[in-house]
């Protein structure tokens, strides 16, 4: 249904046909329950076994999926071909897949990365970037997936404690800006993101790489989505690292324009659910972790939903 369409604009139909989870496998062997990790034969298989069981529990209901690629690099070369197997299985079944792993070097090492993350056995959908190189670093990337339809998340203003060290740094304003307006990192990044957006423009409006935006950062939301209109966004931060829907929904633009990703919460939702029934972690399984993670992606995606209906029920009443 979506072959001929760039990736941002095929992220775009599925948000608005399923809603705005998207579900991080940043799947360490010790989130797996215990009976299962025990009879894999490696923990790289028991690995691979719970993503899939995972992803065919919630397929229906989330938007795409993140792999983070340390979790499996710490697993070696078996965990590497998990991570592989991972991002096909996802793209077998017809969805989208994210990789990140925050890629940012000089231009020929850029576009080295970019065959290897767009191409062959590591072939995802979307990456993630980091910019702090330069834009001679993003640039490579962009010409590799303008004709591969592929796309990117741009780190901007991430979710981590850490983000105010140097993300938050003043910079001088612009001409133009008033007096009043603070100009920060974060803000020459997104404007030069904003800038490849309008040269490589999708049908609904976004450009192929879109930005990383945290939804820690309440009290600056409504003026990124503002002034970052043309930017898809990939907002990290929900559940285990503190944000919530009411967060989110302020960088979501006319109830589209992003992904909202959580991994711990969803990942381990089958632990939790042990825990305040008192239950037998040894009696856990795949099936069981898999029906939990539906349960928490279902409950994310109906806040996500509330927050959003609330927010438009506030503004018919003004």
């Amino acid at each position: 249904m979506f072959d001929k369409a760039p990736n941002m604009d095929k992220l775009f139909e599925v948000v608005a046909a399923k809603g705005h989870v998207c579900v991080g496998l940043d799947t360490a062997a010790d989130y797996i329950p215990s009976g299962e990790r025990r009879r894999a034969v490696s923990d790289a298989g028991a690995v691979l076994a719970f993503n899939k069981a995972l992803v065919e529990s919630t397929f229906d209901t989330t938007a795409c999926y993140k792999v983070q690629i340390a979790y499996y690099e710490e697993l070696g070369l078996a965990g590497l071909e998990a991570y592989a197997k991972t991002l096909q299985y996802i793209r077998e079944k017809g969805g989208l897949v994210i990789a990140d792993i925050k890629r940012g070097d000089i231009a020929d090492t850029a576009f080295r990365y970019a065959k290897a993350h767009f191409d062959g056995d590591f072939e995802a959908d979307f990456v993630t970037l980091s910019p702090y190189m330069g834009m001679d670093s993003i640039e490579p990337w962009l010409s590799y997936a303008d004709s591969k339809g592929k796309g990117a998340f741009v780190l901007m203003r991430t979710s981590n404690k850490g983000m105010r060290d140097f993300e938050y740094l003043e910079l001088e304003r612009k001409a133009g800006e008033s007096d009043g307006e603070k100009r920060r990192l974060y803000h020459a990044v997104g404007d030069k993101l904003s800038e490849l957006a309008a040269a490589h423009q999708g049908r609904y409006g976004y450009g192929l790489f879109g930005a990383v935006v945290g939804c820690t950062g309440r009290e600056e939301a409504a003026e990124i989505r503002s002034r970052y209109s043309n930017l898809f966004f990939l907002i990290p931060g929900y559940g285990a690292q503190g944000g919530a829907a009411d967060d989110a929904r302020l960088l979501l633009r006319e109830g589209n324009g992003g992904v909202v990703n959580a991994s711990r919460s969803i990942l381990k939702a089958w632990s939790a659910g042990l825990k305040s029934n008192g239950g037998d972690e040894e009696l856990a399984d795949n099936t069981f972790a898999a029906e939990a993670a539906r349960k928490a992606v279902i409950e994310m995606r109906n806040a996500l939903r509330g927050a959003l209906c609330d927010t438009v029920q506030a503004e018919m009443k003004k």
